[in-house]
C-alpha cells in the first residue's frame, strides 16, 4: 500500500486529537493550530484525489488489524477526493474571511471552543466522505449535528440559542429516522459495511424477496437525511440558523454540513443500496417533487425579506432544492448536474454570507437592504464578492451557477418525460425568481446615500481580503473550467459503481 493511502485516516484523527487539544489552548494559539489542521487536510486531501486520478482506481484502508465486519474500513476514489478537497477549501476560506468578526461576536472565553467545534466538524466531514461503512457513517453524523449546534449557539444571545434548539430539534429527528433505517437494514442483511450490504440488498431485489421492507429503509434513510439537508418542507431551522449565527459559522453551515448529509445519500444510493433498486423503489419521485417546491417556496420567501442574510438563507432553501431535484432524475447525468451543483453552491453561498457581515460591518452592523445603501461603496471587496455570488446564483454566464443550471437542464431535457417539461418550467420560473431578490440586493448595496458615503480609516483587514478573492476565484473557475471537475465527478462516480 503506498503511504498517501494513509492520508484519510490521519486527517480523521489528527482533526478528533486537535479538538481535544484546543480546548485547553489560548484563543489565538488554538485560531492557528486550526488553521493549520485544515491547511494540512487540504494538502492531504489533493494528494489523495490526485493519487486516485493517476491510478485510476479507487482503494480502501483497514483501521485497526481486524477486517469487517469486526474492523472498520475507509474507502477513497476520485469523488471523495473531489469533496474532501473542497470542503477543506471552502472551510478554510471561511474561516479566514469571517476571522475578524470572531473577536466580535463571541466571548473571549469561548473563542477557542470555538475552534473545538471545527476541528470536530472538520473530522465529521471527512469522515462522512471517506467511511465505508454505515454505521460509523451513523456516529459521524451524531459528532457533525453537535458540532453545528454548538457553532449556531457560541454567539451566546437569544436569537442563536433559540435557533439552536431549532436545528438540534430537527436534526435529531432526522438522526433518528436514520438510525431507524441503518438498524433496520442491519437486520435485513447482517451487515454494516457498505459493499457488503450491495451485494445482499441485490440479491434480495433479484429474488423479489422483502421489497416491502427494503423500500420502507430505503425510505427512512431518505426521509431522515432529507431533514437535515433542509430539504422542503423540512427547513424550518434554516433561516435563524444561517441568519444569526457568525459569519463564519453562517458560511461552514449553509456549505458545508447540509451537502456532507446529501454526498452521504448519494453514497447510500449508489454504494449500499444499488441505483437500480434505489431507482425502482421510486423515492427519486418524492425528492424530484420536494425538490421542485422547494425550488419555489424557497425564492417566494426570499423575495420577501428584508433582512439580507435571512433572505441568503431562504436562498438556500431553493439552492437545495435544485440538488434534490438532480437526484430525483435518477439518471447519471442528473447525478452529475447535482454533485456539480453541491460544488457550485458551496463556493457562492458561503461568499455571499462573508461578503454580507463586511458590508453590514460598514453600516452600523445593521442587515435591512435599507440600511446597507451605499455599502457596496464603503466596503469595496466586499460589495464586488457579493456581486459575483448573486450574479452566480441567477445563473449569469462566466459563474458558477450557470454551468449547475446549464447540467441541470441538460439532465431534464434527457428524461423526456413529464419531469422534463415540469422541471424546465421551474427551473425558468426559479432564476427570474432569483433575478428578482438577488438583483435587488445589488441595486440597494450599490445606491448612494447622502450622509455616510464613506468610513474614513476603514480597513477590511487582509484575510477578509484574502478569502473572498479565492472565493471568487474559485466561482470563476468553476463557470469558466469546469469540464475537468465534472469528468472528474463522472469518473468518481463510475467507481461508486
Amino acid at each position: 500500500m503506498d503511504f498517501v493511502c494513509n492520508f484519510p485516516f490521519f486527517c480523521i484523527v489528527l482533526c478528533l486529537a486537535t479538538g481535544v487539544i484546543s480546548s485547553v489552548l489560548k484563543p489565538k494559539v488554538a485560531k492557528a493550530v486550526s488553521v493549520t489542521l485544515v491547511s494540512v487536510c487540504l494538502v492531504c486531501s489533493f494528494c489523495v484525489l490526485f493519487y486516485t486520478i493517476g491510478t485510476g482506481e479507487s482503494f480502501t484502508y483497514m483501521m485497526g488489524h481486524f477486517p469487517a465486519p469486526w474492523g472498520n474500513e475507509i474507502r477513497a476514489g476520485v469523488l471523495e477526493g473531489v469533496m474532501a478537497s473542497f470542503f477543506c477549501v471552502i472551510m478554510l476560506l471561511s474561516l479566514l474571511g469571517g476571522e475578524k468578526y470572531l473577536k466580535v461576536d463571541i466571548e473571549e472565553p469561548k473563542q477557542n471552543l470555538y475552534f473545538v467545534l471545527i476541528n470536530l466538524l472538520l473530522s465529521s466531514l471527512l469522515a462522512l466522505v471517506y467511511t465505508n461503512d454505515l454505521f460509523t457513517a451513523y456516529v459521524f453524523v451524531e459528532i457533525n449535528t453537535i458540532a453545528a449546534g454548538g457553532l449556531i449557539m457560541i454567539r451566546s444571545n437569544g436569537h442563536c440559542i433559540l435557533a439552536s434548539m431549532k436545528y438540534m430539534i430537527m436534526s435529531l429527528l432526522g438522526s433518528g429516522l436514520l438510525l431507524i433505517g441503518i438498524t433496520l437494514q442491519y437486520d435485513l442483511t447482517g451487515h454494516l459495511l457498505m459493499s457488503n450490504i450491495k451485494e445482499s440488498i441485490g440479491a434480495l431485489a433479484a429474488n423479489g424477496e422483502y421489497t416491502v421492507p427494503l423500500t420502507v429503509i430505503i425510505g427512512l434513510m431518505s426521509v431522515g437525511i432529507a431533514i437535515k439537508s433542509a430539504l422542503f418542507p423540512f427547513h424550518a431551522w434554516l433561516s435563524d440558523a444561517y441568519g444569526y449565527s457568525t459569519a463564519s459559522s453562517a458560511a461552514i453551515l449553509s456549505s458545508l454540513v447540509s451537502k456532507a448529509y446529501i454526498f452521504l445519500l448519494i453514497k447510500i444510493m449508489y454504494r449500499v443500496i444499488g441505483t437500480d433498486v434505489f431507482w425502482d423503489s421510486k423515492i427519486t419521485n418524492v425528492f424530484f417533487a420536494l425538490g421542485i417546491a422547494g425550488m419555489l417556496f424557497g425564492s417566494f420567501s426570499a423575495i420577501k425579506e428584508h433582512d439580507m442574510r435571512r433572505m441568503i438563507a431562504f436562498s438556500s432553501v431553493a439552492q437545495i432544492g435544485y440538488i434534490y431535484m438532480g437526484l430525483g432524475f435518477g439518471t447519471e447525468l442528473g447525478m452529475v448536474a447535482a454533485v456539480f451543483h453541491i460544488l457550485s453552491h458551496a463556493a457562492t453561498k458561503s461568499m455571499l454570507f462573508v461578503a454580507c457581515r463586511g458590508l453590514s460591518e460598514v453600516s452600523g452592523d445593521k442587515k435591512d437592504f435599507s440600511d446597507l445603501k451605499g455599502s457596496g461603496f464603503r466596503n469595496i471587496i466586499a460589495g464586488v464578492a457579493f456581486s459575483v455570488g448573486a450574479f452566480s446564483m441567477v445563473g449569469v454566464p462566466l459563474f458558477a451557477g450557470f454551468i449547475s443550471k446549464l447540467y441541470l437542464t441538460s439532465a431534464a431535457l434527457e428524461e423526456m418525460s413529464v419531469k422534463m417539461l415540469v422541471a424546465v418550467i421551474t427551473l425558468a420560473i426559479s432564476t427570474i425568481l432569483n433575478a428578482l431578490y438577488f438583483i435587488r440586493a445589488v441595486i440597494s448595496i450599490y445606491t448612494p446615500r447622502n450622509e455616510h458615503y464613506r468610513i474614513e480609516g476603514f480597513r477590511p483587514g487582509k484575510t477578509f481580503c484574502f478569502g473572498l478573492a479565492c472565493f471568487m476565484v474559485i466561482n470563476f473557475v468553476l463557470g469558466l473550467a469546469s469540464y475537468p471537475i465534472i469528468n472528474a465527478i463522472e469518473q468518481g462516480l463510475q467507481m461508486f459503481s
